[in-house]
């Protein structure tokens, strides 16, 4: 035994490894916390524009993407949204719902992170930033981290180190190295939530950059309604990055313009307007609609179309597709779809099957939420998980 024994290493002090570390610390662990960025959370303090979204009221299994899309539905149930939001109200952290289940905090992100550190001093968790990560192993007693210069072990290891997305952050694919080192296996990560370009013939759009409308947004079976945005390089808003998630390269992502309009309703304002033009009838900005009638040669008076013409047009809009050549990458993703694989751990504990020890958590984990809270959600659920059985 050395002064350096922990009970359990956690490696990542984000949201999932803040709350797996106050947790496992607040139950007696001897738990060290460890980044290798100056501070912690670091993405809790960018999210939601500095406010952080930190969960939603509707979480929900199937509000999730993995492999296996039963993996998450433990940790949640036995984490909730409710839950956090009583440790939240515990700390008098105001806080609203903004749209859909959303809820932020009135003040500041700063202060959800302060609370997460308030846990960790709670149940005496060592937290230490500012040095790279340089060496992992493990034998017989148990995992050796090489923390900048120091070593320190404990019989428990927590991979918390999230994915590559933002890595400006300092996000990076270190978990995935981790969890090939140890055997476990890693499903293809890619970016999530992250804003489509566009090339080809949709290029032409590009030229609406900031112009945005709420939509009805499709990629394969999944669609939401909320707003679309155009930009300089494609498609954003909250509706692309959803469907984001879900859209695989080659595949088209298909829009609604219309979400609430009826299959005749272009016939109908041909016979209330019929000097009207299709651009000055689209309920839609200016310049989409302009855009929107050029590309369906459109630019004629309503009258002088046939009923079969417009019944067309009023098709297309309801299903127009885009045929993105790519998305903006992981810089720009907000999370990351993929990584170890849930086949690898078990759905009570978190820890790996193969591996009795070691744990992953959070973003490292192929469970990736919605826009909206749900990653977070995730983190704080996983990480109680993890620290309840450590």
């Amino acid at each position: 035994m050395t002064t350096h024994d922990y009970d359990a290493i956690v490696l990542g002090a984000g949201a999932a490894g803040l709350m797996c570390a106050a947790v496992a610390g607040q139950r007696g662990r001897r738990v060290l916390l460890l980044d290798h960025a100056e501070q912690v959370g670091k993405k809790i303090l960018i999210s939601g524009g500095g406010r952080c979204n930190f969960t939603n009221v509707h979480t929900a299994p199937d509000r999730y993407i993995s492999a296996n899309p039963h993996f998450a539905k433990s940790a949640l149930a036995r984490y909730t949204a409710a839950d956090f939001i009583e440790l939240v109200n515990a700390y008098g952290i105001a806080h609203h719902e903004k749209t859909l289940g959303q809820l932020f905090c009135d003040g500041s992100a700063k202060q959800v992170v302060a609370m997460l550190l308030e846990e960790c001093a709670k149940g005496g968790v060592d937290v230490r930033c500012g040095q790279p990560v340089r060496e992992v192993t493990h034998g017989e007693a148990g995992f050796r981290v090489r923390f900048g210069d120091q070593p320190f072990t404990a019989a428990n290891l927590v991979i918390a180190t999230g994915g590559p997305s933002i890595p400006k952050m300092g996000a990076s694919g270190f978990a995935y190295d981790l969890a090939r080192q140890f055997g476990l296996k890693v499903v293809e990560p890619r970016p999530a939530l992250v804003p489509l370009t566009l090339g080809g013939d949709d290029v032409l759009f590009r030229d609406l950059s900031g112009v945005a409308t709420p939509v009805e947004a499709r990629a394969g079976k999944a669609s939401f309604r909320e707003a679309a945005l155009f930009t300089h390089k494609g498609l954003s808003g909250p509706a692309i990055l959803q469907v984001s998630s879900y859209w695989r390269h080659g595949e088209p992502v298909t829009i609604d313009f219309l979400p609430d309009a009826a299959p005749d309703w272009l016939i109908e304002a041909k016979r209330a307007r019929p000097r009207a033009t299709l651009a000055s009838t689209l309920p839609l900005p200016d310049r989409l609609a302009q855009t929107l009638a050029d590309r369906l040669a459109l630019s004629c008076e309503l009258g002088a179309l046939t009923d079969r013409k417009l019944a067309g047009a009023g098709a297309r809009l309801k299903r127009w597709p885009f045929h993105p050549n790519g998305t903006e990458g992981f810089a720009k993703a907000e999370v990351t779809v993929g990584g170890i694989s849930t086949a690898n751990l078990s759905s009570q504990t978190m820890m790996a099957k193969s591996v009795p020890g070691l744990y992953a958590v959070g973003e490292a984990v192929d469970v990736t939420g919605w826009l909206g809270g749900y990653n977070f959600q995730w983190a704080w659920a996983s990480g109680y998980a993890a620290g309840q059985a450590l």
